[in-house]
């Protein structure tokens, strides 16, 4: 589909007000400056911060919001049409969204006529007043009027003349923008093309028309789609939360529509140079609001451009739009070879050349780094998520690999005491570094936490680098569990020296002889990284 490279998509970021109604998701007024600031970074058109009505800490959110420094967003404040039997100008509510005072304001209202009799309590021609009425009110106060029309979809279904109705009477009052909302999530692509076609005849084609936007929900999975679809139909505002969060099973991910608004429908929604920083900024969001990105998430999830079946990793060296539907560097993200035995010795060769790029997939080195990988999967080993350990074993069939620690002995002891004191664990290991030995002893929450501690202060004496080093995570699955408590267990650790992060992996039937292998793989990654 081609379009005129001039043709924009308005976004409005609704993180923190929407988001903010997502399962296990509470922000601080802290918490709600600093994502302003990362949304703003990133380009976003509007950000909806709050409702002021609603709660304290949003209307203290809004007086400190004075002061921010933006570049290219707005603040809007949300609220609700009047009340009913209320004049707007006696309506509390809304004097909270002028008080905010935010250039523009977002108001609800219902377009569903069963929301209008059975919810809201009104009849059809009241509600219809109350939209014309609110928006009236907030023009002639000099604001910006987003018009959201709550349920807009199930009301064109169920009743579409007054669904069409309510949109008239925003439109007819003033409103600078129309847009359609999806609230149950439940709606098809198809349904959401054809509601927006019919809302989009309600503007004369001679008049300025206010720019006509969708807002869905995920409940079945389509948010993105049916955000997408309303695009193709002609909506030129896009609302949703940058990661997807929100009320029940989430918003329209803003991260995940972005780059198809840009690289698949051509137009534009963000500054020049700023689609490149998506994964970056994505990131620092989830850290602020305390939330994981899923590994799956299209465009700036961990595994959104990974790979690990060798067809497709040969596909991918060979012509890489053969298994990828975009470079992922347009997007900030980066491709992945994941090392496995179903990878093949094209996936393992990619990742040897960043250690030796003379090495092919042919090269001796390859073909016993493929037989390696093959028996310790099949042992249980498995390094798809641990490339610190796979480096490692690169690195000794490379000859290049040399130990800078010995660990001589170690012991681990865990304490549980009666009459509820806390349970503790003690550590001491000996170590050889050059020929000369240290010991050293930690306490730790557990035996693991206890081991480390004991391990890294043994070596600091020889490597004070490893001051900086912690763990950020630690995973221990069981392999087979029809050896009941002798079965194997993985332990994958996360690492960071507070730069950058890296993984390693450990095998044994004892839980702490396979945490021992991978947090040796551990400091040794940091200090060949630093000593060689």
């Amino acid at each position: 589909m081609q379009h005129e490279e001039t043709i924009e998509v308005e976004l409005l970021d609704t993180t923190l007000r929407d988001g903010a109604q997502g399962q296990g998701i509470s922000f601080s007024i802290q918490d709600k400056l600093s994502l302003v600031q990362v949304l703003d970074e990133l380009g976003i058109t509007w950000i909806e911060a709050g409702n002021p009505g609603s709660n304290p800490k949003d209307m203290e959110f809004f007086h400190r919001a004075k002061h921010l420094k933006l570049e290219h967003a707005r603040l809007c404040a949300f609220g609700s049409t009047r009340k009913k039997h209320i004049p707007p100008k006696a309506d509390p509510h809304l004097q909270s969204l002028l008080d905010a005072a935010t250039e523009t304001v977002v108001i609800f209202g219902k377009s569903w006529n069963l929301q209008v009799t059975d919810v809201l309590g009104v009849s059809l021609e009241e509600n219809c007043t109350m939209i014309a009425e609110t928006v009236a009110f907030l023009k002639e106060k000099g604001r910006t009027v987003i018009y959201d029309a709550e349920h807009f979809f199930d009301g064109w279904r169920a009743h579409p003349e007054y669904a069409l109705k309510t949109l008239y009477a925003a439109l007819e009052a003033g409103a600078d923008r129309l847009v359609l909302c999806d609230t149950n999530g439940g709606n098809f692509p198809d349904c959401i093309a054809q509601g927006t076609v019919a809302a989009l005849k309600l503007i004369p084609p001679t008049q300025n028309p206010p720019l006509v936007g969708i807002h869905a929900h995920n409940d079945a999975d389509m948010a993105s789609a049916c955000s997408l679809t309303a695009v193709q139909a002609g909506c030129r505002h896009v609302q949703g939360t940058l990661l997807g969060f929100g009320e029940r099973c989430g918003n329209t991910s803003l991260a995940a529509v972005i780059p198809s608004i840009v690289l698949k429908l051509g137009l534009r929604c963000l500054p020049r140079g700023k689609l490149e920083q998506l994964f970056q900024l994505s990131h620092r969001v989830a850290e602020i609001a305390n939330v994981a990105i899923p590994d799956n998430m299209p465009y700036v999830g961990a595994h959104a451009f990974s790979h690990k079946g060798g067809m497709h990793a040969d596909g991918i060296l060979k012509v890489r739009r053969s298994f990828e539907h975009i470079d992922p560097s347009l997007v900030g993200n980066d491709r992945h070879f994941l090392m496995s035995e179903v990878g093949g010795r094209s996936v393992i060769a990619e990742r040897v050349k960043k250690l030796d790029p003379t090495i092919s997939k042919d090269h001796p080195v390859t073909a016993a780094l493929a037989l390696r990988l093959k028996a310790l999967e099949a042992v249980g080993w498995q390094f798809e998520g641990a490339d610190a350990s796979f480096e490692l074993l690169i690195r000794q069939e490379l000859g290049t690999y040399k130990p800078l620690f010995k660990i001589d002995a170690y012991r681990v002891v865990s304490e549980h005491p009666s009459g509820g004191s806390i349970a503790c664990a003690h550590a001491w290991a000996k170590v050889w570094v050059d020929g000369q030995h240290e010991i050293a002893a930690a306490e730790g929450d557990g035996p693991v936490n206890a081991l480390d501690g004991a391990l890294r202060r043994a070596l600091q004496r020889f490597y004070p680098e490893l001051e900086q080093v912690r763990l950020l995570d630690y995973k221990v699955r069981v392999i087979d569990g029809k050896d009941a408590t002798a079965a194997k267990v993985r332990v994958l650790i996360e690492s960071t020296d507070g730069v950058s992060t890296w993984n390693t992996v450990g095998v044994s039937e004892d839980i702490i002889n396979a945490s021992r292998a991978a947090l040796v793989d551990s400091i040794e990654y940091k200090l060949l990284a630093v000593h060689l």
